[in-house]
């Protein structure tokens, strides 16, 4: 499966705003952002003009798109989806993202970042009902119960990772028994208690899609 093997600082950079690639170092006074560095690139002052209405929405589509690790492809495929679908475009894209299996592993607590959760996933610690999933894009339904397989509950990154329940909670649509590394995914998410996603403007990737 084609994936993104750069630096996932420079993505930050890029986008001139925290992905929450590399979980505590987001947080840490080494983020890149806080240290206010610069667009990457041997010309970023040119790059920094006045946008116009394309590149904002093409900037608002790569940040999500990076947020959740996903390559042009895949994330065009998730969005044709969400059209396909009743209600808001833009709500229902978010809604299957925040489906995906590595992404309610990482919502879980079990990984602290999206990327390491699809690592988790890929190399088969992950269970969903009681059967071995290793496809990340899995779309969870709501009752699915995750869970880390019995032989990998004894992993020290795995157990560090579920120190940050303690820390920051649970999301409310997701429940979480720390001790037995097991939760279910109570239902998808609405939009507004998504919160960091509060700046990001959905609505700039329908619009972009729909020229």
């Amino acid at each position: 499966m084609a994936r993104y093997t750069g630096p996932l600082c420079r993505l930050c950079r890029t986008e001139q705003k925290k992905l929450f690639l590399k979980g505590d170092r987001c947080k840490s006074d080494k983020c890149p952002i806080n240290k206010k560095r610069g667009i990457p690139g041997k010309d970023p002052k040119a790059r920094t003009g006045k946008r116009s209405d394309y590149g904002i929405q093409l900037r608002e589509k790569q940040r999500i798109k990076r947020m959740y690790g996903m390559l042009e492809t895949q994330f065009r495929l998730f969005f044709e989806r969400a059209l396909r679908m009743p209600g808001v475009t833009g709500e229902n894209l978010v809604g299957l993202l925040e489906r995906r299996l590595d992404n309610v592993v990482y919502r879980m607590h079990f990984a602290v970042n999206r990327n390491q959760a699809r690592q988790f996933v890929q190399h088969n610690h992950i269970l969903v009902n009681n059967k071995s999933v290793n496809i990340p894009s899995y779309q969870v339904k709501p009752g699915d119960v995750i869970e880390i397989r019995e032989n990998s509950k004894k992993l020290n990154v795995i157990k560090d990772a579920l120190k940050e329940n303690s820390k920051s909670g649970a999301y409310p649509w997701v429940s979480v028994d720390a001790d037995a590394m097991k939760g279910t995914f109570v239902s998808v998410p609405r939009r507004v208690d998504v919160t960091d996603l509060a700046d990001i403007k959905e609505q700039l990737v329908v619009e972009l899609y729909s020229k």
